[in-house]
C-alpha cells in the first residue's frame, strides 16, 4: 500500500480580495477592547480636555490617547515605546477599524509621555476613577 499524501487548506500569499475584511470584523464581540472603547466614550473628559489650549496643529485627540493608556495598562503594557509599537503592530491597538483605539493614528512614545506626564497630570485621579468605576460596573475589576 502506498505512502497517502497530506491534504493542506489553501495557502496563496498574494491572494487578492476585491473588499479587505474590516478590522471590525477581526475583533470578537466580548474582547476587552471593546469595553475600554465603550467605558472611556461614557465618561466626562471635560478635566481632560481644559489641559488642552490653542498652540499651533493639531494634536492627537486626548480620548484615543487614553484610550490607548487604559488598554495598554490592562494588557500590563505600561512602556511608551511598548505603547508605540503597539499602536502600529496589533489590531487592537490600531482600532479595530476607526472605531476603537487609535483609529489609525500612531502616537510616537514622545507623545504618549507628554499625555500621561503632562496632559492627564492634574486629571488623572478624576479619570481613572471614572474608568475603574464603570470597569468595576461592567464586572472587568473588582473594588
Amino acid at each position: 500500500m502506498g505512502r497517502r499524501q497530506p491534504s493542506f487548506k489553501p495557502y496563496h500569499q498574494q491572494q487578492l480580495m476585491l473588499l479587505p475584511p474590516s478590522l471590525d470584523e477581526l475583533i470578537p464581540k466580548g474582547h476587552v477592547v471593546r469595553v475600554v472603547n465603550d467605558v472611556i466614550n461614557r465618561i466626562n473628559l471635560e478635566p481632560l480636555n481644559a489641559a488642552y489650549y490653542y498652540s499651533g496643529s493639531a494634536g492627537y485627540h486626548p480620548q484615543m490617547l487614553l484610550k490607548v493608556l487604559v488598554f495598554g495598562y490592562m494588557s500590563n503594557i505600561y512602556s511608551s515605546r511598548k505603547l508605540e509599537a503597539a499602536c502600529r503592530e496589533s489590531i487592537y491597538f490600531i482600532g479595530a477599524a476607526r472605531r476603537f483605539l487609535s483609529s489609525m493614528s500612531f502616537p510616537d512614545h514622545n507623545t504618549i509621555n507628554r499625555f500621561r506626564g503632562v496632559r492627564l497630570k492634574d486629571t488623572f485621579r478624576t479619570i481613572f476613577e471614572q474608568v475603574v468605576s464603570l470597569l468595576a460596573q461592567e464586572g472587568y475589576l473588582s473594588i
